[in-house]
C-alpha cells in the first residue's frame, strides 16, 4: 500500500474518479428533467434529413454516462502517476478534463435538440448548446493544463514524517522504547466460533433471518474481544480490544514493575478482558504473558504473542517506568 501511494498523485487520483463520475451523474439528472418533452425512442445519431437511429431514453442517458465515465477514467487515469514528465500530467489533465466536458455537450446537444419534437426523425444536433459546451470544454481544459501543479506536494503527512525523523535523530534510544504488536486467540478458537454460531445461525435464519443475523453480529463481537493491539513507550502501556477500543492506559510513571511469565486465563478470569478484584487482565489465551504491578498496589496480565514478544514487552516497559521516575525525581 505504501509503494503505490509513493507512486501516484493521491490529488489528481481524487479527482480522475471522482470528476467523471459527478459528472455523469449531473447529466443523467438534467437528461430527466428533459424526459416529459422528449420523444420516445430517441435519436442518437443524426444526418442531413434528421434523427438516423434510435433508442430508449433510458439506453441514451444510462449509455451516455458511462461513455461520460469511461473516458474520463481513460484520460485522467494517465496523469496520476508521479513517475511521468510533468508536461506529460498537464497535458493528459487539461485533455481528459476537456474530452469529458465535449463529451456532455454532445449528449446534451443531442437532448435538446428533440426537446417539444413527436418524432425524433425530425430532430437536429441543437448548435447552439454544442457550440457553447464546446468551447467551454476547450477553455477549461486549457485552464486546467496550466493551473495542475504536477510536481510533487509538501503534505501534512509529509510533516509528521519529518518530525518524527527529527526526533529519532534527537533520541537515538526512542526506538528502543518502543513496541507495538497484536494478540489474538489461535484459530482453533476462531473456528469453534464460527461452527457455534454460523452453522445454528443459517438454520434459524429460515425461521426468523434477524436472530441468524443477530446470532452472527455476536459472533463477530466476540472474536473481535479475543484480538487486542498492545503499545508501549515512554508514555506507557496501552491496550485497545479490536485494535479500537481502549481498555487499558496505564502511564509508565504508574508502573512499579513489569516480568513475563507463564500465566493461565483462568486464574485471571478467563479470555478477554476482565477487571475485577484490583486486577485487570487482557489475555487471548494461556500463555506468554506480561504481569504489570503498579504503584497503587493493581495487578494487570496482557497476553505477549510468544516468549520473546512478551520478555521484549517487559523490558521496555521496565525501563520507560525506571526513566519515568527518575523525571519525577528531577
Amino acid at each position: 500500500m505504501g509503494k503505490f501511494r509513493d507512486a501516484v498523485d493521491a490529488k489528481a487520483l481524487r479527482f480522475a474518479v471522482g470528476f467523471p463520475v459527478v459528472l455523469a451523474g449531473a447529466f443523467v439528472f438534467c437528461a430527466s428533467l428533459l424526459r416529459p418533452n422528449l420523444p420516445e425512442p430517441v435519436a442518437i445519431s443524426w444526418t442531413d434529413d434528421g434523427g438516423a437511429a434510435f433508442a430508449p431514453f433510458a439506453s441514451y442517458a444510462g449509455g451516455g454516462a458511462l461513455i461520460i465515465v469511461a473516458a474520463g477514467w481513460l484520460v485522467l487515469s494517465q496523469a496520476v502517476p508521479v513517475s511521468r514528465p510533468a508536461v506529460m500530467r498537464r497535458v493528459m489533465m487539461g485533455t481528459g478534463l476537456f474530452l469529458c466536458l465535449f463529451l456532455t455537450s454532445v449528449l446534451a446537444a443531442g437532448l435538446v435538440g428533440q426537446t417539444g419534437l413527436a418524432d425524433a426523425r425530425d430532430s437536429r444536433l441543437d448548435q447552439m448548446v454544442l457550440a457553447l459546451g464546446s468551447g467551454a470544454a476547450v477553455s477549461l481544459g486549457v485552464i486546467m493544463g496550466f493551473v495542475f501543479k504536477a510536481d510533487r506536494q509538501w503534505t501534512p503527512e509529509d510533516d509528521r514524517a519529518l518530525e518524527q525523523a527529527v526526533i529519532r535523530e534527537l533520541d537515538p534510544e526512542l526506538a528502543g522504547d518502543t513496541i507495538r504488536f497484536w494478540v489474538h486467540a489461535r484459530s482453533s478458537v476462531f473456528v469453534m466460533i464460527a461452527i457455534a454460531s454460523v452453522f445454528p445461525a443459517a438454520l434459524i435464519s429460515i425461521a426468523l433471518p434477524w436472530v441468524g443475523a443477530l446470532l452472527v453480529v455476536l459472533a463477530v463481537v466476540a472474536a473481535a474481544f479475543l484480538c487486542a493491539r498492545v503499545k508501549a513507550d515512554r508514555s506507557g502501556l496501552d491496550v485497545l480490544v479490536a485494535g479500537v477500543v481502549p481498555v487499558m492506559h496505564v502511564p509508565a510513571a504508574a508502573i512499579s514493575a513489569a516480568s513475563a511469565s507463564e500465566v493461565r486465563a483462568a486464574d485471571y478470569g478467563g479470555w478477554g478482558y476482565r477487571n475485577h478484584s484490583g486486577t485487570a487482565a487482557m489475555l487471548v489465551s494461556s500463555g506468554p504473558a506480561v504481569v504489570v504491578r503498579k504503584t497503587d498496589g493493581q495487578r494487570l496480565a496482557v497476553s505477549g504473542r510468544n516468549p520473546a514478544t512478551a520478555a521484549r514487552l517487559a523490558e521496555v516497559l521496565t525501563r520507560v517506568a525506571a526513566r519515568a521516575r527518575r523525571g519525577s525525581e528531577s
